[in-house]
């Protein structure tokens, strides 16, 4: 393992964080904390607990989770698109590294941004809403399994993508409807149970769920089967970042 490599990627990248502070960190926060506002104190005006937990409490794990898939996603995405738009892919490819040093240095960087980001959303939430968390090891577990699953995930769509837009399709356009649709806002008892059927069908709720009950104990579906969907979707995307090294997709041409 070529540690020296890996870090070199890693640190390039954390970097760039702090070069873009306004955007990286400053405004998901701000979005975040409106969404207190306006779903926490309009919404909750008039929904006082769900499952007897205060609403603007339980919407919490919902909201970091929307902010962590979100940034992971375009965090991993854009590290690895831009060298692929610059060119200076092929220099990385090119160098005495393997594809796991490269998938550990761009993926690293990418999952601590989204785990700190992460982190401040929930100091931020304390200034809101009082936050019980019961199982504090299960909120870090889903916490890490989601920010590197979804970095795997982004730096798939970074590879995929040949133009700028097509970063922002996915995220946009499929990951925050699921989200919104995932019971981040609500639990999914209270929907008829023709609906109740449907959103099972919905990946990001077996997130959702399972960080939720980290917090409060309370579930839309088992806490084990959370744990296997995760597991499920980080060994696919594992796989596919696997197969993409090893046939050149997108990247030698």
């Amino acid at each position: 393992m070529n540690f020296e490599a890996v870090k070199s990627i890693y640190l390039f990248e954390m970097a760039r964080m702090k070069r873009t502070l306004l955007q990286s960190v400053i405004s998901p926060v701000l979005s975040t904390s409106l969404y207190f506002i306006v779903f926490g104190a309009a919404i909750g005006s008039r929904i006082e607990t769900v499952e007897g937990i205060e609403y603007g409490a339980f919407i919490v794990p919902g909201l970091m989770m929307l902010t962590l898939l979100q940034n992971s996603i375009s965090n991993a995405s854009f590290g690895i698109y831009f060298p692929k738009f610059v060119g200076t892919i092929y220099e990385v490819l090119s160098a005495p590294i393997s594809f796991l040093e490269i998938v550990l240095g761009y993926v690293g960087a990418a999952a601590t941004k989204s785990l700190i980001l992460g982190l401040i959303i929930l100091a931020t939430a304390h200034l809101f809403v009082p936050i019980e968390i019961r199982h504090p090891v299960w909120m870090l577990f889903f916490l890490v399994m989601t920010a590197v699953t979804f970095s795997l995930f982004g730096f798939i769509i970074g590879i995929w993508a040949d133009n700028f837009e097509k970063l922002q399709l996915i995220p946009l356009l499929i990951i925050t409807p699921l989200v919104f649709l995932g019971g981040a806002f609500y639990s999914i008892d209270m929907l008829p149970e023709f609906w109740q059927k449907v959103t099972l069908a919905n990946p990001v709720l077996y997130l959702i769920s399972g960080f939720r009950w980290s917090f409060y104990e309370t579930a839309d579906v088992s806490i084990e089967i959370s744990i296997a969907m995760i597991l499920a979707f980080l060994a696919l995307c594992l796989t596919i970042v696997w197969w993409i090294f090893k046939t050149g997709y997108r990247l030698k041409t």
